[in-house]
This record gives C-alpha cells, sequence and structure tokens, in this order.
C-alpha cells in the first residue's frame, strides 16, 4: 500500500492542488496529519479537496480546533489569531462541523506506521529538539511515527540505543528506508506553510510495501496563494513568508 502524507495545508488551496498533481498516479490512500485550516486564504476549498481524498486517517490540528471554536486561539499570536477569526468567520456550517469532528492524534495505520499532528504524548507539543524527539520516541506505539506541527521536514532515528537526527537534503525526493528493529520519528514538512527557507511544497509518500517514506518538494504558484490572502484582507505577512519559506 502506498499512502499520501499531506500535513500543515493551512488553506494553500495552490500548494494542495500542486501535491495532488505531482502525486498523481503514486498513492493508493491518504493520511493528512491536520492544520487543514488558518494563516492561508482557501479553508472551504482545501476542506472540500481533502474531503474528496476521502483519507484513510485524518486527524485535527490546533489550527483546526481554533478555527471551529474548540480552542479560542488565545495562545496564538496576533496574526495567527486574526486568522483564526478570519477563518471561523468564512467557514461553511458543514466545513466546521467537519473540523469538530476531526479526531485527535495519534492514530494507527497499520502494524508500523502511526500517525500524529504535534507528538505522540500531546496532540499540540511541538517536537524540535533531541529531548522531546526521543520522548515521543518512547511514547509511539509505532516504530515508526509521522508527525508534523513544526513545519520543518526532520528525520529521528533510534537503533540499538543510539539516536540521531538529521535534516533531510530534498532537491526534489529523499528516501527514509525503515529497518527493523529501529524506531522513527519523521516530519515530511507542510504543504502549505513550509517554514525552512525552502518555499515550495512538502509532502511524503510511505510505501508499506518496501517499507519506506519519501520525502518531496514541488514547486507551486505562490502569487496566487499572495493575491488571495491579500484579497481576504488578511495580514500582508502572511503573504510575504510564503515567499521565503519562513
Amino acid at each position: 500500500m502506498r499512502y499520501l502524507i499531506i500535513a500543515d495545508v493551512h488553506a494553500n488551496l495552490e500548494a494542495l492542488e500542486t501535491v495532488l498533481t505531482a502525486a498523481e498516479g503514486s498513492w493508493d490512500r491518504a493520511l493528512v496529519l491536520g492544520d487543514l485550516v488558518g494563516y492561508g486564504a482557501s479553508p472551504n476549498e482545501v476542506i472540500d479537496a481533502i474531503c474528496a481524498l476521502k483519507p484513510a486517517a485524518i486527524i485535527r490540528g490546533n489550527h483546526d480546533k481554533a478555527a471551529c471554536g474548540l480552542e479560542d486561539g488565545s495562545n496564538f499570536n496576533h496574526v495567527a489569531r486574526a486568522a483564526a477569526t478570519w477563518t471561523s468567520e468564512i467557514l461553511t456550517p458543514d466545513n466546521r462541523a467537519y473540523l469538530r469532528e476531526l479526531p485527535s492524534g495519534p492514530a494507527a495505520i497499520d502494524d508500523r506506521v502511526e500517525i500524529c499532528h504535534g507528538a505522540p504524548f500531546d496532540e499540540d507539543h511541538y517536537i524540535f529538539d533531541a529531548d522531546d524527539a526521543v520522548r515521543g520516541l518512547s511514547a509511539a506505539s509505532r516504530p515508526v511515527c509521522l508527525f508534523a506541527h513544526t513545519h520543518l521536514p526532520v528525520v529521528f532515528h533510534y537503533e540499538n540505543e543510539m539516536f540521531d537526527g538529521y535534516v533531510p537534503d530534498v532537491t526534489d525526493r529523499h528516501p527514509v528506508e525503515v529497518q527493523t528493529d529501529s524506531r522513527y520519528l519523521i516530519n515530511v514538512g507542510s504543504v502549505g506553510q513550509p517554514r525552512d527557507g525552502d518555499p515550495r511544497a512538502a509532502y511524503g509518500i510511505y510505501d508499506s510495501d518496501q517499507p519506506t517514506v519519501f520525502l518531496y518538494r514541488v514547486a507551486y504558484p505562490v502569487d496566487g496563494a499572495q493575491r488571495r490572502i491579500l484579497a481576504a484582507g488578511l495580514p500582508a505577512s502572511l503573504a510575504n513568508r510564503l515567499a521565503v519559506g519562513r
């Protein structure tokens, strides 16, 4: 089975459409790791597109919770809070209900892989450093945990009591071969708002038969997403950051 891995779309329709076009024919089922909305100007369109994929598994992110009223966004910075408020006002009733019904992670996919948004021990926790990664590896119920939330592609690996982590160099594709008796935390990066200095959309493919997780990057029409943000009256910084991947 080949799974398309989508995370942190953040209402960026241009990025999502480009990823789906680039990945066409290379996957069987989709895994969606949360934050469908927030920041971007196409929340309803993105939710509709995700629903059309009929994901094998989908979990919520913190921006999804804020947009549908499950949380108030009080821990967001002022730009993120403004985007969450705007998103809440523009969501259709059906899409608001859809976000409210999204389950929290983690969610098991098969005997080898599970998904979460933030961390296996807390859906809103950011995994940035080795301490958090080791804690996440210990908490995960499967050898491979695919996570999101940070918008940063990274691979953490534990084998024979040895821990390491690295930032993958993804020119267009980077394979991570899953070894027996090893444990992994893998973030494929953000579809709609990368923050590693590379503005290209990020996504992944998990091939359970190999087994391998492939990380991909693909250029999308950033200017189109920027125009939507500005036309919606959202903060200009949300448009500007897309061009620099920050």
